[in-house]
């Protein structure tokens, strides 16, 4: 196919045609391919301006004209015959490709189709389904054979990741198939797609034109996926929510500056076999876990680190050479780094909120390190069996405007961005420090709470971090490039608020 070789399509859809020329001058510095989005224009008038001003120098950009109908998902209101007359219109302009939905190319004769190759432009056969990937997606692809394009694209919404995995699986060992899995289950997928052999990996320029479509900042910088091959390892952190991970960031950064073939990517996981199932297809070498997954790991893994085992929750796995999955606990070296710079732990009364994964690692850690520590949950049968296994005591928190605390650890997930939300109100924080798990936002309603009332605090992103630079020697077998991986994080939690 004659795409550029980054294989990076940046996608340009605007409201008008003097934004869209704009953006079109600013794509070839960050790919030669780029696809027009014709229907997103506001206007038959602005089309008709846009494509009377184009001029597409083939040598220099290989554009991808589309003018997409409401039928097959896009914004195009206009007949058959009108759509194909722009179309053309567009491949004289300079286009190299045009996309014609399916929909519309089984209406379409051989003759029409071969109008837009006498202009010089190739054609692309799409099928779109924003609701779910087609259970047979072969028939997908031969129906789209038989239209008689140049190539073939399949883009579908995946609901689970073992969906993307069969989108993928359309570009495996065939020439001229684009893959876009859609969806943000099916976002670990887009950045892997040039690796399983996809002709291109759509990015936005400016704002996304499908479910899950990254930014191509994000596509080549944080994940570079053009220089992911099959030698690369890949690792991920799973859990439910996950869009608000800095995991991939803090981990590619550090692959980067170590000149590491390895990519972290983030897998939404709402069902943990789904998830395992495509960890082969992937080829996954290690995965890091986070709400609500901690525990629910534990039943599928082959062997437990002693003090993972222990503590009952696993935030770090590594996939093993036969498959096998060996699960660590790296929470409970981040909980002690980042608190023990502020309080002397050993004798120390410590009130910790949440009975969770996070929450047991937290209480093993303390607990180890002499601390007397109490456990209150909304759940209070849960906060009892932690208190048990964890060897301190739980307290109801009816209790707590009575109580003093040398310090207060938040591990619940109140106030995870974009949520603002805290788990305990100003009355009840009688303490020298508090401590908050959540790093995003790196200054959090509780912690704000806290410091309008005086008190010392501690932010989730000193945990996060020390707790990332575990992993990261757990899955490399070396020490950890620690400024780094510090700077990158705080940089981009002060960015982000």
């Amino acid at each position: 196919m004659s795409f550029g070789r980054e294989h990076i399509c940046v996608v340009i859809a605007e409201r008008t045609a003097a934004a869209a020329l704009k953006a079109l001058r600013r794509v070839p510095k960050a790919s030669r391919n780029v696809e027009l989005r014709l229907d997103w224009l506001s206007s038959r008038r602005e089309i008709d301006r846009l494509l009377a001003r184009l001029r597409i120098d083939r040598k220099k950009v290989c554009a991808i004209a589309t003018l997409r109908r409401r039928a097959a998902g896009g914004k195009y209101s206009g007949g058959l015959h009108e759509q194909m007359s722009l179309l053309r219109v567009a491949a004289e302009a300079g286009c190299a490709w045009c996309d014609v939905e399916v929909e519309s190319a089984e209406r379409l004769s051989a003759d029409t189709l071969n109008e837009l190759r006498r202009f010089g432009a190739r054609v692309m056969i799409s099928f779109h389904d924003f609701r779910a990937t087609p259970r047979n997606l072969g028939a997908v692809v031969r129906r789209l054979q038989r239209c008689g394009g140049d190539a073939i694209k399949i883009a579908a919404h995946a609901r689970t990741i073992g969906d993307s995995v069969r989108v993928l699986a359309t570009a495996r060992r065939q020439r001229n198939v684009v893959a876009v899995p859609m969806g943000e289950a099916g976002l670990p997928a887009r950045v892997l797609a040039l690796r399983t052999g996809s002709a291109l990996a759509y990015a936005a320029a400016d704002q996304a034109t499908a479910p899950g479509q990254l930014s191509v900042a994000e596509m080549r910088g944080l994940f570079r996926a053009e220089k992911l091959d099959r030698r690369t390892r890949i690792y991920g952190v799973i859990g439910n929510p996950i869009a608000h991970s800095l995991s991939p960031l803090m981990h590619n950064s550090a692959f980067a500056a170590r000149h590491v073939n390895a990519v972290m990517l983030p897998f939404l996981v709402t069902d943990l076999k789904d998830f395992l199932a495509a960890c082969p297809e992937f080829g996954m070498k290690g995965f890091a876990i986070t709400i609500p997954h901690k525990q629910t790991i534990i039943p599928h893994l082959h062997g437990c680190d002693p003090l993972a085992a222990r503590i009952g929750a696993v935030n770090t796995v590594v996939v093993r050479g036969d498959g096998g999955l060996y699960g660590y606990n790296t929470d409970y070296v981040g909980v002690l780094r980042a608190l023990s710079s502020r309080v002397e732990l050993a004798g120390s009364r410590v009130l910790l909120l949440g009975a969770g994964g996070a929450a047991r690692a937290a209480a093993f850690a303390l607990v180890e390190a002499g601390a007397i520590v109490c456990i209150c949950a909304r759940r209070e049968a849960q906060a009892a069996a932690l208190a048990r296994d964890a060897g301190c005591e739980s307290i109801p928190r009816r209790n707590l405007k009575g109580e003093f605390f040398d310090a207060i650890v938040n591990s619940t997930p109140l106030g995870l961005w974009p949520n603002d939300a805290t788990p305990l109100r100003a009355e009840e924080l009688n303490c020298r420090v508090v401590m908050d798990m959540i790093y995003r936002p790196m200054r959090t309603k509780f912690l704000q709470l806290a410091e309008r009332r005086g008190i010392e605090t501690v932010s989730g992103a000193e945990m996060f971090i020390a707790q990332g630079i575990a992993q990261w020697e757990i899955w490399m077998g070396e020490r950890a490039p620690e400024k780094i991986m510090r700077r990158v994080m705080l940089d981009a939690l002060r960015e982000r608020g």
